[in-house]
């Protein structure tokens, strides 16, 4: 089975930077088999994702031998780049209070194929999944929190991380603020869902002010997490149409389908690599 390899990169834009990247490939008989790009006009930024593969006996026999190749061209057009196979899947840890929706949603995709990472553990401050995250055969981490012990439970969060080398985060309904000192750790890698659309009806009970409001539109944002509460780069949001008959049980349970199909999406996303920062937004090539 031929190999895929998966090249992601940003850069200052500039005349001539596709031609480098794709003139290398034509150079090493690397055949493209899909290429995406966006250059935000107003920051001067340039954004790419490459899917290819060898095609040919000029075609590096190894990533460590293709990495330092394109390092040449990396160096020459000072790009912030990330070389990987497309068979590598992106380690994430879980994190969760009592909610079980996008925890059993995430689990049910990833033991179906469904999502290219690996599961690398479970955390929450509660009991109660325990028994849903060991019926996936995922190991599960009760790590309780409270004011006097938060510091070392993040600690723990990150001791997790590192025995299971997660390249993410994934807060699937995780009913903690994280400290700004662990969300400036696991910048760019730590991902929540918000019952809500962002940047509206933020904080507790955003479906109670939402009825209250007689809104029409109820969604979910998936984001990355910052030092600054659901301020975050956006990566996915989606809305679902409601009337003047909705209660709030009802808009609570759309609520939730939303969040596990909008979450599921972000993590599909971080797992193909097809999320790139841009400052406080993001570029996804979907």
């Amino acid at each position: 089975m031929i190999e895929n390899y998966i090249l992601t990169l940003t850069a200052e834009g500039r005349v001539g930077l596709v031609a480098g990247v794709t003139g290398f490939l034509a150079e090493h008989e690397g055949f493209i088999i899909d290429s995406q790009q966006y250059a935000d006009l107003e920051l001067g930024r340039f954004f790419m994702r490459v899917a290819f593969q060898g095609a040919g006996g000029k075609f590096p026999d190894s990533l460590d031998a293709l990495t330092e190749q394109f390092s040449v061209v990396g160096t020459r057009y000072a790009l912030d780049w990330t070389l990987v196979s497309g068979a590598a899947k992106p380690n994430i840890v879980i994190a969760v209070s009592k909610g079980s929706h996008c925890l059993n949603d995430l689990l049910h995709r990833w033991k179906t194929g469904g999502l290219p990472v690996n599961i690398a553990g479970v955390i929450s401050n509660h009991e109660s999944l325990r028994d849903l995250t060991e019926w996936h055969d995922v190991k599960f981490h009760h790590l309780p929190v409270t004011s006097d012990n938060r510091v070392e439970q993040e600690q723990a969060i990150l001791d997790v991380m590192a025995a299971g080398q997660a390249d993410y985060l994934i807060l699937a309904r995780y009913m903690q603020i994280l400290s700004e000192d662990l969300s400036t750790k696991l910048a760019g890698r730590c991902i929540n869902i918000h019952h809500s659309f962002l940047p509206g009806f933020k904080g507790a009970k955003p479906y109670h002010r939402a009825h209250e409001r007689g809104v029409k539109l109820i969604g979910a944002t998936a984001h990355f997490v910052s030092a600054d509460l659901d301020e975050g780069p956006i990566i996915e949001q989606a809305v679902e149409r409601v009337d003047h008959r909705a209660s709030v049980e009802e808009m609570i349970r759309i609520g939730r389908d939303i969040e596990a199909q909008v979450l599921a999406k972000a993590v599909k996303w971080a797992g193909e690599h097809r999320i790139l920062l841009n400052g406080n937004r993001t570029v996804v090539f979907r």
